[in-house]
């Protein structure tokens, strides 16, 4: 664990989050409790991402994507587990059978499985539900989320290596265009993180940075 990187993010994230929560109250939005920090898994970055889960600030939220490993259940159970012990969110991606088996507090979707987020608010209404959002034309199918998670916002690692980063100007315009809260994803660590104060996200999430400040040496 990194003391150092650990705080800075969560300070970041915890700023966002009061931010976000004053212009909610300002409009006389309803102010959801999200958590400020989400944890993405990924099966090769995160080989054991409920230690790390268990090392994140209380009040964090995980979103737990297995990718169709054979150790999916094994790997929610201790989420759920390391979550529930410190007043976290555990989301899982897109599979509802699995959240279902675990106790798990909502889904995460992909772009691509934004349109199911109707239908599941409705069959769960008391589930969180959080979708992924890479173009602003993806935020038309984004009324039924509780909130977008939109990336990459700085050039990232592992399967957005290859897209062209938003900065700054690109997540304010995300920020402004939806109609719910979005969080900051893709490239985020230590060095960047105090530069989105002010973007008007609602927090921050990430997956090696982390995995490299909260996560066991």
């Amino acid at each position: 664990m990194n003391c150092v990187d650990a705080e800075t993010l969560w300070d970041v994230a915890s700023v966002l989050a009061r931010e976000a929560a004053k212009v909610s109250r300002a409009e006389g939005r309803t102010t959801l409790n999200l958590p400020p920090l989400l944890f993405f898994t990924d099966p090769d970055r995160t080989p054991r991402p409920w230690e790390t889960a268990a090392r994140l600030p209380a009040g964090s939220g995980v979103v737990f994507r297995h990718f169709g490993r054979d150790d999916a259940y094994d790997t929610a159970r201790r989420l759920r587990e390391a979550t529930a012990g410190r007043d976290g969110l555990l989301l899982i991606g897109l599979d509802a059978e699995l959240a279902e088996r675990v106790g798990a507090d909502g889904i995460h979707l992909p772009e691509r499985a934004l349109d199911q987020a109707k239908a599941m608010s409705r069959a769960r209404p008391d589930w969180r539900i959080t979708g992924a959002v890479h173009r602003l034309q993806g935020l038309e199918a984004a009324s039924d989320l509780d909130a977008v998670v939109v990336s990459p916002v700085f050039q990232a690692g592992g399967t957005s290596s290859g897209k062209t980063p938003l900065d700054l100007p690109g997540l304010t315009k995300f920020v402004r265009t939806s109609g719910v809260p979005v969080y900051a994803l893709g490239g985020i660590d230590s060095s960047n993180a105090r530069s989105l104060i002010g973007s008007g996200a609602c927090g921050l999430a990430g997956v090696a940075s982390i995995q490299s400040a909260f996560g066991p040496d």
